[in-house]
């Protein structure tokens, strides 16, 4: 127990160290882009304003509002002071809207995408690379290229190709949005309709990118298992191959079940690329017209969301290897 407790304790420190530099990272980095976001706002506010001195007066109330007018390290402080207290700011490009509430509006959409397609991807890739390695023959010459080729596809690539096939030519689906255009969000069977219809491309880019890793993934592992000494002893003793096979993919689901988690963990910065490629309102869309706009806050508190679901994540499945691995337990002993 003395062993596993320096263990817990030497990941924590890793992982506050890190949150630290992602932190400081995630407050500079977006602060080093070109232009002046305050500039741009005055700049919309002062239209048809012919007063030199009205429009000064505006650009340093809102200067004075955001911040931006202080030294860099003052601004850090208040930055961090407010992140403490979940205060995020005012959105730049979407003023007066709080970071907060323009977070809250797309951050659901992105979960709503992500969760039932990572689940789903990670359902069907497992099953056909167990049957791969089960059945094998023809069924495993087939699906073990295509699940190569499909994994190898960048997440931007395949969103691009069933947008050019089912959107762009075939006509079966819209080419970008949430919803229709003409419609407000309300509880209408028109609007629930437009958002299934809208929902299925950016859905299936990410489902489909997720099965073939994880088929191959699988396959590898029950390959692996079939092959083992418990496997054939078991056979050699005349137990049914239907019992022996449970207990061999049930040893092999459990990398793969490590992976669910951490994918579960880091869904949040997972369908950024495809909520950008057909403009689906998740915060992927939303951190684009952030970085368009050059709105700090909202590019700040979006990317440590991500950062924060990433460390987070990873630092779980590191304390659970630490009770689950027998050569961590072993590590910790010496």
């Amino acid at each position: 127990m003395k062993g596993y407790w320096k263990y817990f304790l030497n990941k924590l420190l890793w992982f506050l160290v890190t949150l630290v530099c992602a932190f400081i990272l995630n407050f500079i980095l977006p602060r080093l882009m070109p232009g002046d976001p305050v500039a741009a706002i005055v700049a919309r506010l002062a239209q048809g304003m012919s007063n030199a001195t009205g429009v000064q007066a505006i650009y340093q109330q809102y200067a004075d509002l955001f911040g931006t007018n202080r030294p860099i390290y003052e601004q850090f402080f208040l930055y961090m002071s407010n992140v403490v207290r979940g205060n995020f700011g005012y959105s730049f490009s979407q003023y007066p809207r709080p970071v907060s509430e323009v977070l809250g509006a797309s951050i659901w959409w992105t979960i709503a995408l992500q969760f039932p397609a990572i689940i789903v991807g990670w359902l069907i890739g497992n099953t056909l690379g167990a049957l791969a390695a089960y059945v094998k023959g023809g069924f495993d010459k087939v699906l073990l290229p295509v699940s190569i080729f499909v994994s190898s596809l960048p997440p931007f690539g395949m969103a691009v190709i069933l947008m050019a096939v089912f959107a762009v030519n075939l006509r079966w689906f819209p080419t970008s949005g949430g919803y229709g255009f003409d419609l407000l969000p309300s509880a209408t069977w028109s609007f629930v309709w437009s958002v299934i219809v809208h929902y299925q491309l950016p859905f299936w880019s990410i489902v489909l990118i997720a099965i073939g890793g994880q088929a191959i993934g699988m396959r590898s592992m029950s390959i692996y298992e079939l092959n083992a000494d418990y496997v054939k002893y078991s056979r050699f003793l005349g137990i049914k191959d239907r019992k022996i096979v449970g207990y061999v993919f049930r040893n092999a689901m459990l990398p793969q079940i490590t992976g669910l988690a951490l994918s579960i963990g880091t869904m949040v910065g997972g369908a950024l690329v495809a909520e950008i490629i057909f403009s689906y309102p998740g915060l992927g869309y939303t951190l684009l017209n952030g970085v368009m706009g050059q709105d700090y806050p909202l590019i700040s508190a979006s990317t440590l969301i991500v950062t924060i679901m990433v460390l987070i994540a990873n630092f779980v499945i590191e304390i659970l290897y630490g009770f689950i691995d027998p050569r961590i337990k072993a590590a910790q002993a010496d």
